[in-house]
């Protein structure tokens, strides 16, 4: 295994680990419909990296990304975002009036699929740094939130009352727009703070042997 990506045995290892995570978070939910709306785009993902692991092997860097995002949604899925112990911690600890976690959430949901858009985009595409690579990347985390939000709607719309653990909302009436707000937030901080890290993990895949 290099620094750059996982090998084969590797990516096993850490799709077992993270699958194992899920597993652990699936025991007595608050709301098994919820847990399985909130883990299913995990168990998307994983097959995808599995299947995709010799003709695009991805960037140590991004590996850890998706496996933290696979644990935000594992807990939010576990006890449903409006329940996170974390959230109600960060409720007391800074006076908040609801608890936050879905917001860490939502941060995620830009910051994680901003670096994977920025690796797919570098790697496969003529677009170089700059101006331009940061806006797609920024748009294309803000339609995934988007997208995510008319689910959400759907949701709404087809299980009722049903879906109030899903949605999170707290009663917030601009719950959509703030969490779409997160995610942009989340995509420009993961592109200024981790930009040259990726760039280093990139030139050291492209000299990796295949």
């Amino acid at each position: 295994m290099t620094t750059a990506t996982l090998s084969a045995r590797g990516l096993w290892i850490y799709a077992a680990a993270v699958l194992a995570l899920v597993a652990v978070s699936g025991i007595r939910p608050h709301e098994t419909g919820t847990w399985l709306m909130e883990v299913a785009p995990v168990l998307i993902a994983l097959p995808l990296l599995l299947a995709t692991r010799r003709r695009f092997p991805l960037t140590m860097l991004v590996y850890v990304l998706i496996a933290l995002h696979c644990a935000v949604l594992a807990l939010g899925g576990h006890y449903t975002y409006a329940r996170v112990p974390l959230g109600f911690w960060m409720q007391d600890m800074f006076g908040f009036e609801r608890n936050h976690y879905d917001r860490i959430g939502h941060l995620m949901q830009g910051f994680v699929p901003a670096m994977i858009a920025r690796e797919i985009l570098l790697r496969l595409t003529p677009l170089q740094r700059g101006g331009w690579l940061f806006t797609l990347v920024t748009a294309v985390a803000l339609a995934i939130s988007a997208l995510y939000e008319l689910i959400e709607w759907g949701a709404a719309a087809a299980l009722g009352a049903g879906a109030d653990d899903f949605l999170g909302t707290q009663g917030d009436p601009f719950d959509t727009q703030k969490d779409m707000f997160c995610a942009w937030l989340g995509a420009m901080a993961a592109q200024g703070l981790l930009a040259r890290w990726h760039d280093r993990q990139l030139r050291a895949l492209d000299a990796s042997p295949r």
